[in-house]
């Protein structure tokens, strides 16, 4: 039996303005489909992943590295979607 799976991946926020509003709301809406727990780092500050405004304080400018983590079951799947969002620039289908 494993141990709990935990994923981690840095991304580059590419968006000019930052992680503002829009794209908070996207970062949580799809972390909260995912059962596991998912957290964002930038520094030394780790802020809930499913929290609109904890997202926010991380006030994430252009160019700004963050480490995308999740663990627990679909931890994989949670930060392949989460990564998908900086690499497809937040662009709505």
């Amino acid at each position: 039996m494993s141990s709990s799976s935990v994923c981690s991946r840095d991304v580059v926020v590419a968006l000019e303005n930052g992680l503002h509003m829009s794209p908070s709301a996207q970062i949580v809406q799809t972390a909260q489909r995912f059962d596991c727990d998912v957290r964002i780092h930038k520094g030394d500050k780790t802020v809930d992943g499913k929290s609109m405004l904890d997202i926010l304080t991380l006030a994430a400018q252009h160019g700004t590295t963050l480490t995308l983590e999740a663990s627990g079951e679909g931890a994989q799947e949670a930060v392949d979607a989460l990564e998908k969002l900086f690499v497809t620039n937040f662009a709505t289908e």
